[in-house]
């Protein structure tokens, strides 16, 4: 099995400096487009490889850079965007890759800018990702150095600069209109579009934002072709994909693997299944904000089309896994909690729809429910859900409220008929 993404991350060792990373073929994917190739070859190949974005939309890379204005007459400067803020509750598949290989994430970077003419980029990171930052300074700094950044890059015209910038601790930068409003130093709410980001984006200029995984799946890209990232994956979708499982499973991690490897065998081979005395229940396959899947889809292929299918989303490819020994209600509410206090409050259905779920939620899970509360909760997944709302924040936080609904209603209405929660050892009520 071929391992692009991590085949040079060791758990516990620093990660390859700029030397040791030239060594096993780091930068060559710069040297041959700044060489050998036109910026709409770049875009073009990368569009062929049907690279599809790995922050969660799945769109196609490629595709997504074709509608940046390109030739003399295109404003500048360009941006290009490394979404490195990974918030997404259960999600923690970019911190590998920026922990354990920063110069990667560099060179599909200079490569993603490249292609789309760019001259000034950011990696806008998690606050929290210290080390990560260490290792991204240190990282740039050395490519600096070494003349991968800046003006005229080995000797081809092409100049770029790189900044490492770290946000503060906002759910809302995953949508990349609101990051962009956060990177000028403004309060990050979603912008209206159009315009799109690739035609007025960063400071009105045009500007791409790619997810850290996708970013690093670029130099592979150019270095070994199309076909050879098509071959990687067991699905129509391409190339490799890091998956994680967290929950009561034995094994909990991250791993790459081909992309359309099956629930199955990411839970029991890789995740070691449940831990003893527990059953497995449901789980969120791609993060806190898409909808549950239950045992009747353990051996669906993780990939966009097989997902989206079983009616809900691949999302980041990172599952949170749902025991028979952890409350339903319970779970839920704590991601809506989350949810309800990240909103940025632009919107009337996120800012008042969003807390009043969470308080619902926290009745029935008290005890102290009703049955209309359960008619409340499935208006509020309509009325909260896709083009309700100025973003996809909303709708996302629906995700797993309306599919545990769908999955696990029994288990609300035993709430509210018991007036307690079932999986409470010593249940009081509260004051």
């Amino acid at each position: 099995m071929e391992l692009p993404l991590t085949q040079h991350i060791v758990p516990g060792r620093k990660p390859l400096n700029l030397k040791d990373y030239e060594k096993v073929g780091g930068y060559q994917s710069v040297r041959k487009i700044l060489k050998a190739m036109t910026p709409v070859e770049v875009q073009t190949q990368v569009k062929d490889s049907n690279l599809k974005g790995r922050g969660g939309a799945g769109f196609n890379t490629g595709l997504k850079w074709s509608f940046v204005p390109m030739g003399p007459e295109a404003a500048t400067p360009k941006f290009l965007v490394a979404n490195a803020d990974e918030m997404e509750p259960g999600t923690f598949k970019d911190r590998l890759l920026l922990e354990g290989n920063p110069h990667q994430l560099i060179e599909g970077m200079i490569v993603a800018a490249y292609a789309i003419q760019a001259t000034i980029s950011y990696v806008f990171l998690r606050w929290a990702y210290k080390l990560a930052a260490q290792e991204i300074t240190q990282a740039i700094h050395e490519a600096y150095e070494a003349g991968y950044l800046g003006e005229n890059i080995l000797g081809s015209g092409f100049n770029l600069e790189m900044h490492l910038h770290t946000g503060v601790g906002r759910y809302m930068c995953g949508e990349e209109t609101a990051l962009l409003n956060a990177l000028e130093g403004k309060r990050a709410n979603p912008r209206a579009k159009p315009p799109f980001p690739q035609v007025s984006g960063l400071y009105g200029k045009p500007t791409i934002v790619n997810n850290v995984e996708t970013l690093c799946c670029l130099p592979h890209i150019i270095n070994n072709g199309v076909e050879w990232f098509k071959s990687l994956s067991k699905s129509s979708d391409t190339g490799t994909k890091l998956y994680g499982v967290s929950g009561r499973v034995k094994t909990p991690g991250c791993w790459e693997l081909p992309i359309g490897t099956t629930i199955r065998e990411i839970l029991e081979d890789y995740a070691g299944g449940m831990q003893d005395g527990y059953l497995f229940k449901g789980l969120l396959p791609g993060g806190a904000s898409t909808d549950f899947l239950v045992e009747e889809h353990l051996d669906l292929p993780m990939d966009y089309g097989s997902i989206q299918a079983a009616g809900s989303r691949m999302g980041t490819g990172t599952m949170i896994i749902l025991d028979d020994q952890t409350c339903p209600v319970g779970f839920v509410h704590n991601l809506q909690h989350f949810f309800a206090q990240e909103s940025c409050g632009f919107c009337t259905p996120c800012r008042e729809g969003l807390p009043w779920v969470e308080k619902i939620l926290l009745a029935i899970d008290r005890g102290e429910g009703k049955p209309e509360h359960l008619l409340t909760l499935d208006f509020h997944t309509k009325y909260l859900g896709p083009g309700n709302t100025f973003c996809a924040l909303a709708p996302g936080a629906m995700e797993p409220l309306q599919s545990a609904l769908k999955y696990f209603r029994e288990d609300f209405e035993r709430h509210i008929h018991e007036h307690h929660c079932p999986w409470s050892k010593v249940w009081q009520p509260s004051i």
